[in-house]
């Protein structure tokens, strides 16, 4: 039960990390993936190992996203 949990609060995770910028303001996916991220670790489905590699992922999608955004 627990890792059916843990697997799919991660894939939704990364499908929302995976969401274009049509989808939400990046700020917003950004903001949306850091509180998914706590929540999992709250619950104590992930280590604070896998939760600090969720965030720096997070901080990827993010600049990537403004990397696409004209400027």
């Amino acid at each position: 039960m627990f890792d059916q949990q843990k697997k799919a609060s991660l894939a939704a995770w990364h499908k929302m990390a995976e969401q274009n910028e049509a989808d939400l303001d990046p700020e917003q996916q950004y903001d949306e993936l850091l509180k998914a991220a706590d929540e999992m670790e709250q619950q104590g489905l992930i280590t604070s190992a896998e939760w600090r590699q969720l965030v720096r992922n997070a901080g990827n999608v993010f600049t990537q996203d403004q990397e696409k955004t004209p400027g």
